[in-house]
């Protein structure tokens, strides 16, 4: 809290949670508007827990793996413009969509309809692509056929 009221943000302003069991952890996503999603180090399973919880995610792409994961969630789910390469446009887009109440509306209503239909968010289908592929890479091993590139 020190750390915030040095930069002018007010202590009171800044919640704090214990550990939650998970059901609870994401129903906390209700009471944010917007997940800033900051380098060197994205949001991984946080980023998707947020977009699940229909929480929107902005999300300042890096040029490492760790720095690009949040920006391929956004991508894969179809709001590109929630990525951005630089500060400048990193805060200007937060203070728009901190501002602008109807943008976050539409966005929390586009991921409540993403999450029945999104692949991003289909577990029983990604669980059947990766064991159609493991059983495909297993066949090629079996026979003595070098990796290869495959689509499922």
């Amino acid at each position: 809290r020190a750390a915030a009221a040095a930069l002018d943000v007010a202590p009171e302003r800044l919640v704090f949670l214990p550990h939650l069991p998970h059901a609870e952890y994401l129903a906390c996503y209700a009471h944010a508007d917007l997940f800033l999603d900051t380098l060197p180090y994205n949001a991984h399973t946080t980023a998707s827990d947020a977009l699940w919880a229909g929480c929107p995610v902005l999300s300042w792409c890096g040029d490492t793996f760790a720095g690009r994961v949040a920006a391929s969630l956004l991508q894969h789910i179809g709001l590109p413009e929630l990525v951005v390469d630089d500060e400048e446009n990193f805060i200007a887009t937060a203070v728009q969509l901190g501002n602008n109440r109807l943008a976050r509306v539409a966005l929390r209503h586009y991921l409540a309809q993403q999450r029945d239909g999104n692949p991003l968010f289909d577990m029983a289908g990604f669980a059947a692509d990766f064991e159609r592929a493991v059983q495909w890479i297993s066949a090629r091993h079996r026979i003595g056929r070098p990796p290869a590139d495959h689509d499922l």
